[in-house]
């Protein structure tokens, strides 16, 4: 049973910061989605296990930066000059692939999403 359990998120100004961490059961092609009210689930960014770069969306790159602990169980998403746009659920997910899809459908497993909301 793969699990995936999220930690972090909550509210903060615009211009402020927050990190999300996400811990797996194993080591997995890794990834963060959001979700605002009305939207469609987006990818933010993702990484792969056994090394490799992440890979943002242009919505974040410059700002979020996505890391994986030593051991490749958790990965941590830090969010720097947050937006009000920003503001989602945030969920984690998780791929026996090794190449970091950005679709959500490419994922078997998912967080139980987390809540960022960031006011102006």
């Amino acid at each position: 049973q793969v699990r995936l359990v999220e930690s972090g998120g909550g509210s903060v100004q615009a211009g402020g910061s927050l990190t999300m961490s996400c811990a797996a059961s194993g080591r997995y092609t890794m990834a963060w989605f959001r979700q605002a009210p009305g939207k469609e689930r987006e990818v933010v960014a993702t990484i792969r296990y056994r090394g490799g770069r992440p890979w943002y969306s242009d919505a974040v790159k410059g700002r979020f930066t996505l890391s994986r602990d030593s051991d490749e169980f958790t990965v941590h998403l830090t969010m720097d000059r947050l937006k009000p746009e920003d503001s989602a659920v945030y969920y984690c997910a998780a791929s026996v692939g090794l190449t970091p899809a950005r679709v959500a459908e490419e994922y078997e497993y998912w967080g139980q999403g987390t809540r960022v909301n960031v006011t102006a």
